[in-house]
């Protein structure tokens, strides 16, 4: 929980490609929305970087906060997992991100969260120190557009799959993102970018001729 002086935050986590796509990393049936036939692009790319990593933001998190294809994957294959990470989604809030009203999750520690996102995240920054969105697109989508997130972490693997779904997709809002580390690299040459809003979009400019050349 925080403390009356500090927001908690809200930590964006995605697997993605080189040219970002982030649709099912995990397996075949994750999402195979639009005849998405790349399916579990991630798991022949094994990398110890992303695991530890990934481990270390897990045991960082006091909540999860989820779009709801990735709760009812969540909600269906972790309470029956026992180990590190099972537990901790089990012990801590979960939070699902749905407009149905008569959504009745069984996944112990649930709530859904329905009214205005820009709301529900300030409640949820007044409850946790740290809450973790993981998959969830759609709902990352949203987030990122609307600035409601602290850090956007980017696992991106070296592979181009041409097709799926992006972080960042066309008509996505124009925004400033800093780079809070410089990228780490794994030994599948998956790199870990961490990056926190800037205020403001992107400027424009003419690259003028060196007046030394």
């Amino acid at each position: 929980m925080t403390d009356n002086t500090t927001a908690g935050r809200i930590v964006i986590d995605l697997f993605t490609t080189l040219d970002g796509v982030a649709q099912a990393p995990g397996g075949p049936e994750e999402d195979p929305s639009d005849n998405f036939r790349f399916g579990g692009w991630q798991a022949p790319h094994p990398d110890d970087m992303v695991g530890r990593s990934v481990m270390e933001g897990i045991r960082s998190m006091d909540a999860l906060l989820l779009g709801r294809r990735t709760y009812d994957i969540f909600a269906a294959y972790w309470p029956e997992q026992d180990v590190e990470i099972g537990r901790i989604f089990d012990a801590i809030p979960k939070y699902v991100a749905s407009r149905d009203p008569g959504l009745a999750p069984q996944w112990t520690g649930t709530t859904r969260i329905g009214d205005s996102l820009a709301d529900e995240v300030a409640r949820l920054r007044e409850r946790h120190r740290e809450v973790h969105v993981i998959g969830s697109l759609d709902l990352v989508q949203t987030l990122l557009a609307e600035r409601l997130f602290d850090e956007l972490k980017l696992w991106v693997y070296p592979i181009v799959l041409g097709t799926g779904k992006k972080v960042f997709p066309d008509g996505a809002a124009p925004a400033n993102l800093r780079l809070i580390d410089p990228p780490v690299s794994g030994s599948a040459g998956a790199v870990l970018l961490r990056y926190a809003p800037e205020p403001g979009i992107p400027e424009t400019g003419t690259m003028d001729a060196d007046p030394e050349a």
